[in-house]
């Protein structure tokens, strides 16, 4: 199976930044979230990443409308009906994913994939709560999409072989580098990576150095190019306390506890970049 294709539910900063990569490779999407202002917010962030690529001069302003027409903005499931592939990028929740998932399963055709973006959760029991589980994979994209490489492409239990070689190869044609996991909480590069940025605000909860200081020694000293706090930061604190959540339930290891700072940090209200105060300021 080719995917020619691809229908999105959300227009956030994945399901835009997803589309926008599908889009500058050719390849139409339909983006679809609840309400017009959510679309057109999506659109907008695909058009002013899109403008910095042309201020860089990496493409023309042709390139940048071709894109724009490769996307079509929605409301309506209804919308998705002609993609050959279908990634839900919604919040990381796993009873909104389930809720998302199964009206899609009712609308879409039986051949169609369905793919999740979930950076943590069962694609198993994902799966499961569809009556296409062979046609069901993750597709773990990392942020922002139109720079990383990254795509995990997570198998469960029930996908086929079929699936996961037309997924793969829709990944290729993005222009990403994908690699297959098993299914497994937070996979394999969140598995790594979440408890490290943990442990970073353990040692900032216990006042052993700065802020600053604790991303200047991971950078240096580790030769990673952005520091574990800065890049909780970035990501959202709330989502990273989500995934810690579900290590420690699944695993059931106190290694998975949430850092009690990053609790409270998320009950603040200061989630990171998007609220303008995570670790840091902005």
């Amino acid at each position: 199976m080719i995917i020619q294709k691809v229908g999105i539910i959300g227009a956030g900063t994945m399901g835009n930044g997803i589309a926008q990569a599908c889009a500058m490779s050719g390849i139409p999407v339909v983006m679809v979230d609840i309400s017009e202002a959510a679309v057109a917010k999506g659109m907008a962030t695909v058009s002013a990443s899109l403008d910095r690529l042309v201020k860089k001069e990496k493409i023309t302003e042709a390139d940048k409308a071709a894109a724009l027409a490769k996307i079509h903005g929605g409301t309506h499931y209804d919308d998705l009906k002609s993609a050959d592939l279908v990634i839900e990028a919604a919040t990381e929740n796993q009873d909104l994913k389930v809720k998302i998932l199964k009206q899609l399963d009712t609308l879409l055709a039986p051949e169609v994939i369905i793919a999740s973006n979930t950076s943590s959760i069962s694609i198993t029991q994902l799966a499961a709560v569809t009556g296409r589980a062979d046609r069901f994979i993750g597709m773990h994209f990392f942020n922002p999409v139109p720079m990383m490489a990254l795509v995990e492409i997570i198998r469960g239990l029930q996908t086929s072989d079929a699936t996961h070689d037309a997924v793969h190869a829709l990944a290729t044609a993005l222009g990403k580098t994908p690699i297959t996991v098993k299914n497994a909480p937070g996979f394999v590069v969140n598995r790594i990576l979440v408890p490290m940025i943990n442990e970073a605000l353990f040692v900032l909860s216990e006042g052993l150095a700065t802020p600053d200081d604790i991303d200047a020694g991971m950078k240096l000293g580790c030769n990673q190019p952005i520091g574990p706090l800065a890049l909780a930061d970035m990501i959202g604190l709330d989502v990273c306390l989500a995934v810690m959540e579900v290590y420690l339930k699944e695993f059931g290891d106190s290694k998975y506890r949430p850092c009690p700072l990053l609790k409270e940090l998320v009950a603040a209200g200061r989630l990171g970049r998007k609220t303008g105060h995570g670790v840091y300021q902005y």
